[in-house]
């Protein structure tokens, strides 16, 4: 296998296991307040990757100048999981990573305002693209809903994290002086756990965690080790043999792995309506994979 098949099997991986945190986080999300159980899941994953590069890179000191960066970026992404949580309280897992599937482009917004990205007329198509099978698997194939933008309130929060994570990407990029990958997403985890701490410190007494169901432990040990610190390796190892709008691309087969996972654990499909949704995701995807050479 060649190192970019090898990227793109990674890809694969990473989506699918970024999946399991909507299927998984539906059925926690109304058993402990998303501070609470975000605030963990932070920690557990901040000592994981802090291992990390504990192992390889070492953590120097001149990595931590600046520390007001790391509250930046992880204040935003603690926004991001907040909100994902609170929004899969009322939102179909399917329908919330439907949601998810437009963070691409709003991160090209975010690009192209803070960093001044411009995009391939290919990209900006293939962007438009997923962004409209999104919006027909949120609003479930009704054409008028669409039309007066009903929108349901948990996918409506959602989508407020989602530009959280959108305007992320970019940041890291602007914020970054240079430190290795691992440290820096170390720093990120460690305020983000310090916002959660502070935001949720209410939840986090309030909460029995004696008493917590298992289908809790499960969803705040998944995230931490492979929604966050996996995926985390996993998305480093692709961006090195595959172009970003690649790497990219498979955001978009997020609604597919949910399907899934749903399947999987019991949950049921969604009904034929949100097909041609996802179909045109599948599009964006071909477009984004496509060679240009």
């Amino acid at each position: 296998m060649g190192e970019q098949a090898r990227g793109h099997l990674a890809m694969l991986v990473f989506a699918a296991l970024v999946a399991g945190s909507f299927s998984l986080g539906a059925l926690a999300a109304n058993l402990i307040a998303p501070a609470a159980l975000n605030a963990l899941r932070f920690a557990i994953a901040g000592a994981i990757i802090g291992g990390v590069a504990l192992a390889s890179t070492g953590l120097p000191r001149t990595a931590f100048r600046a520390p007001w960066r790391y509250a930046v970026l992880g204040g935003i992404f603690a926004v991001y999981f907040v909100l994902m949580f609170e929004g899969l309280k009322t939102a179909k897992p399917v329908s919330a990573a439907a949601v998810f599937t437009l963070t691409p482009v709003l991160s090209a917004g975010f690009g192209w305002l803070m960093l001044r990205q411009r995009l391939t007329r290919r990209i900006a198509l293939a962007l438009a693209l997923g962004a409209g099978g999104a919006l027909w698997v949120i609003f479930r194939g009704d054409l008028a809903a669409m039309a007066r933008f009903e929108v349901g309130r948990g996918e409506a929060i959602f989508f407020v994290g989602c530009v959280a994570h959108a305007a992320y990407t970019p940041l890291v990029r602007k914020l970054n002086r240079g430190e290795p990958a691992v440290v820096f997403s170390f720093g990120m985890m460690v305020a983000g756990f310090v916002v959660l701490s502070l935001f949720g410190a209410r939840d986090l007494a309030a909460t029995d965690w004696a008493a917590l169901p298992g289908i809790v432990w499960v969803t705040i040990f998944y995230t931490a080790i492979f929604a966050s610190a996996a995926t985390f390796v996993l998305l480093q190892y692709a961006t090195l043999r595959l172009p970003a709008a690649k790497v990219m691309a498979y955001t978009y087969l997020t609604p597919a792995w949910v399907i899934l996972w749903q399947l999987a654990i019991g949950q049921g499909a969604p009904g034929w309506v949100v097909v041609p949704g996802i179909a045109v995701t599948m599009l964006a995807l071909l477009l984004l994979l496509r060679d240009d050479r």
